[in-house]
């Protein structure tokens, strides 16, 4: 079975403002909120870190932008109050202490034979976010906002304090002015560039210095893709080590374990991970701009395979650079809109 056997649908973005509590709404005013659902779920998945709290923030925007709607003179645009509502509601969603990071943001690599921790809480992770909920149909918006969805600069961001983090976020990704990002913060002009200085220090020392630089147009890349899953799938660990870059970096949240260099990445494959030989990959539409894919796992019962991951792959130019294995199957497989199991076509 190869990963473009089955084909997946992700979960649809959300659920209408009107089913949260907004009854005989006017649609017109309901379809205003709606067009910018992708782009505030993109930015509250910044502020936030997971997907799940993205779409949760999203719909209490919503419900707040519909109870104080009356009020809304339109001396801004519609998008700028909107933004301005979402930001609150992250910055409430973020009244604490707690960040969330990837295992490389909390311990040094392991090595490939180390006892597999217990997992953390969900809530500890920084976790992919599905194409289909953060760009739009847009592919010039999709270049430009890709970088700002990795992986690598959203466990970044979880560095800034908050208010830090949404001036970053208003200023260099949404190119907002410093006086429109004072008012959906009420603070001054002043504040916003001071604090906007300070999160550029600090992401300059917290922000990995390689870029994520997949380019979906690029066959070079395509290609090296291609390459992965066949490997992958016929677990060839010297054709899968030859893709990897010299420092790769496995993952599997939530297990706070992770390996680094290829040798390392094999022999863990071959030991803890040998599990997965046999295994099947269902090609998703992506996620954080990022190819990524439903991975299955062998059962006990012939052609028939178990959720396991939600991978998803880092690049450095010509090699790949992270494997990230999301293990949060319960949760993260109706995310991306895949079944709990696959079966091999019959015969």
């Amino acid at each position: 079975m190869s990963d473009s056997t089955v084909a997946a649908s992700p979960a649809t973005p959300g659920a209408s403002v009107a089913a949260a509590g907004a009854p005989g709404a006017d649609a017109d005013v309901l379809a205003s909120f709606e067009a910018h659902r992708r782009e505030l779920c993109a930015y509250a998945y910044r502020m936030l870190g997971s997907s799940f709290e993205a779409e949760d923030a999203v719909q209490e925007t919503f419900t707040r932008a519909w109870k104080s709607y009356g009020s809304f003179e339109g001396r801004a645009s519609l998008r700028s109050w909107l933004y301005r509502i979402a930001t609150n509601v992250c910055l409430d969603m973020l009244d604490g202490p707690q960040r969330r990071a990837r295992p490389m943001d909390l311990s040094g690599p392991s090595r490939p034979d180390s006892p597999l921790p217990a997992p953390q809480p969900d809530y500890v992770w920084v976790e992919p976010i599905p194409n289909a909920l953060a760009f739009g149909a847009d592919p010039a918006e999709h270049a430009a906002t890709k970088d700002s969805l990795r992986l690598a600069f959203v466990a970044a961001c979880q560095h800034l304090p908050a208010t830090q983090r949404a001036i970053l976020i208003m200023r260099e990704v949404l190119r907002f002015s410093a006086n429109e990002t004072a008012e959906a913060l009420t603070m001054s002009p002043a504040s916003v560039n001071s604090a906007l200085q300070r999160a550029r220090a600090t992401m300059s020392k917290v922000r990995p210095t390689a870029t994520d630089d997949y380019d979906e147009t690029d066959e070079n890349q395509r290609k090296l893709v291609d390459e992965f899953v066949t490997a992958f799938e016929a677990y060839d660990m010297d054709a899968l080590t030859a893709l990897l870059k010299a420092d790769v970096a496995l993952s599997m949240p939530p297990i706070e374990l992770w390996v680094r260099g290829p040798e390392n990445v094999a022999a863990f494959m071959r030991g803890h991970g040998s599990g997965c030989e046999g295994s099947r990959m269902v090609r998703l539409e992506g996620a954080n701009g990022l190819p990524a894919f439903g991975h299955y796992k062998r059962t006990d019962t012939p052609g028939v395979y178990a959720p396991w991951s939600i991978t998803v792959l880092e690049f450095d130019g010509p090699v790949i650079s992270g494997l990230n294995f999301f293990l949060d199957t319960e949760r993260l497989f109706p995310l991306f809109g895949l079944p709990m199991e696959l079966r091999e076509p019959a015969s």
